[in-house]
């Protein structure tokens, strides 16, 4: 059909994979655009279909004129959004793992979301469940060949072969447990989260607004002004964060509408991937990655009181003079570096994590167990464990979450 397109519009197929250029003409012969066009006869195509693409001038009208005349063709209509990621999935010129790759590529906005989805796109992880999965089938044809060819009457070769096969999948098992310990790929994508906390007038609001380099919250003397968690998207050094103003946490003073906000501010602080503690350090939360900051440096120096709790806190800071900005920074990206990938390795959705896991759970057997001596369970324990790796590359059981994933990408891609 995108050859019959074409030649309706151009009056001829160009050449297969040169660039050609043409006068466009709607069905009455007016023309249309001078255009630039390209033909890939399929399957060697990113569909496995024939493709045809036109290049025109930019301006609404000729696109709008274009599409008009194309709309005549019988047979021919607008593609759906994702349509051509999916017939390429379903052609199995990309799976789905490299699918999902695209879509977080498309929707990348900073450095480290690019170079994650890159690697996903580009199929780091579908060669690596590959692999799992090759080591699966020959553990199944072991387990297999074991149960249509060994001598049943001789026990000390049937323990063997189950020993050996217990021992290829516990390996396989802390594999896979390994992958599961990185980071995931939401961490990257949706950004990892910052919460500025300490009690009321510490200079949360004056630091966020000085991260965030304009007015974002308000800032005020009078103790409560924050009264709900006010957050930003932020990039730092190409890492996608969401920082969060809190309100001032006390014990005492704040009415009903305050507490609220001192609830929501102290279950921000448990959630954060990442705490910048604005208070006392004797009163900062239990959080395995807490900054502490001595804020307001302007206010305080001189203070001998103030100047030994800030001895005790990790930098000196004032978000109004610029002290100590470039070294917080250096600081949150250092933090935030220890729960990314680290350079070259692929981390995966949630998706993709749960599949593993449910593959490693079929590998893991109790050396104790009923199933640790017979074959037949072991193999249909293989079995299962590979079926959930299928669903990582889509090949089982994911015809339920297409139409979500491919309606992510714009129209027609």
């Amino acid at each position: 059909m995108a050859g019959a397109a074409l030649t309706a519009l151009a009056g001829r197929l160009p050449p297969a994979r040169r660039a050609s250029l043409a006068l466009l003409k709607d069905a009455a012969g007016a023309p249309l655009d001078r255009s630039l066009l390209l033909w890939f006869p399929g399957p060697a195509t990113a569909t496995g279909e024939d493709l045809a693409e036109l290049h025109l001038h930019g301006g609404r009208a000729v696109v709008a004129a274009v599409e008009a005349a194309l709309a005549t063709i019988d047979g021919l209509r607008r593609a759906e959004p994702g349509e051509f990621t999916r017939r390429a999935f379903e052609n199995e010129r990309i799976d789905l793992a490299e699918a999902e790759g695209l879509a977080d590529l498309l929707a990348a906005e900073t450095e480290s979301q690019r170079v994650q989805a890159l690697g996903m796109a580009s199929g780091h992880v579908s060669r690596t469940v590959a692999g799992w999965q090759e080591r699966l089938l020959e553990l199944m044809a072991g387990a297999e060949a074991e149960l249509n060819f060994a001598d049943e009457d001789d026990v000390e070769v049937v323990e063997g072969a189950v020993q050996r096969l217990i021992a290829g999948m516990r390996g396989l098992a802390e594999e896979l447990g390994l992958w599961l310990a990185r980071p995931a790929a939401e961490v990257i994508a949706e950004g990892l989260s910052v919460v500025i906390a300490g009690p009321p007038n510490a200079g949360k609001s004056t630091l966020i607004n000085a991260l965030a380099q304009r007015e974002l919250a308000i800032v005020s003397p009078i103790e409560g002004t924050t009264r709900d968690v006010i957050e930003t998207p932020l990039a730092l050094d190409g890492i996608a964060m969401r920082f969060s103003d809190t309100a001032g946490i006390r014990a005492e003073g704040a009415d009903a509408i305050e507490t609220i906000g001192i609830d929501r501010a102290k279950a921000a602080v448990e959630a954060a991937d990442i705490l910048l503690w604005l208070g006392p350090p004797k009163a900062v939360p239990n959080h395995p990655r807490a900054i502490l900051i001595a804020a307001q440096a302007d206010r305080w120096k001189g203070d001998a009181a103030a100047e030994a709790d800030a001895a005790r806190c990790d930098l000196t800071l004032s978000a109004m003079t610029g002290e100590g900005m470039d070294r917080l920074h250096r600081m949150i990206v250092e933090m935030a570096r220890t729960l990314l990938p680290r350079e070259g390795e692929a981390a995966l959705r949630q998706r993709q994590r749960a599949a593993l896991a449910e593959a490693k759970l079929w590998l893991t057997v109790e050396a104790d167990s009923r199933e640790a001596r017979d074959l037949i369970l072991l193999a249909e324990r293989l079995r299962l464990s590979a079926t959930a790796l299928d669903r990582i590359t889509g090949r089982a059981g994911v015809e339920e979450m297409l139409d979500a994933l491919f309606g992510r990408f714009c129209i027609g891609k």
